[in-house]
């Protein structure tokens, strides 16, 4: 796959997140997709495959009533690319020891797209 369209195919995933469209998200991705989140090197959620996908997404969706991601900078690598994201939500909850709803997280961490088939195989955020 060219750098052209893995560029569209993370815009798109990007977008989708952007506007809290999971079927969007998940039309970008594989069957098989494998996610990883970490936040100070700790991992903090995952999922294998589309469904657990689905399930992680539509929980976060209801962490937040806004978010929105901007990719500062795209570094290819054969069937890898990674991004540098700017982050920043506002929560819609109460996180348990943490920030109260209301709270607005700004972030900067790096996400890396792994590619396969056509579609996005792997996703590894960290911040």
């Amino acid at each position: 796959m060219d750098e052209a369209k893995q560029r569209e195919l993370i815009e798109q995933y990007v977008a989708a997140y952007n506007d809290f469209d999971i079927e969007g998200m998940l039309a970008v991705l594989s069957p098989n997709v494998e996610f990883e989140n970490y936040s100070g090197g700790e991992l903090t959620a995952s999922a294998s495959g589309i469904e657990e996908f689905r399930l992680l997404a539509q929980r976060a969706k209801g962490l937040f009533t806004e978010r929105f991601q901007r990719v500062t900078s795209l570094v290819f690598s054969q069937d890898v690319a990674t991004a540098e994201i700017d982050y920043h939500g506002r929560l819609a909850q109460d996180i348990p020891g943490g920030p109260k709803a209301g709270s607005l997280l700004e972030l900067n961490g790096t996400t890396e797209f792994t590619f396969g088939g056509e579609r996005i195989v792997r996703i590894v955020d960290r911040s």
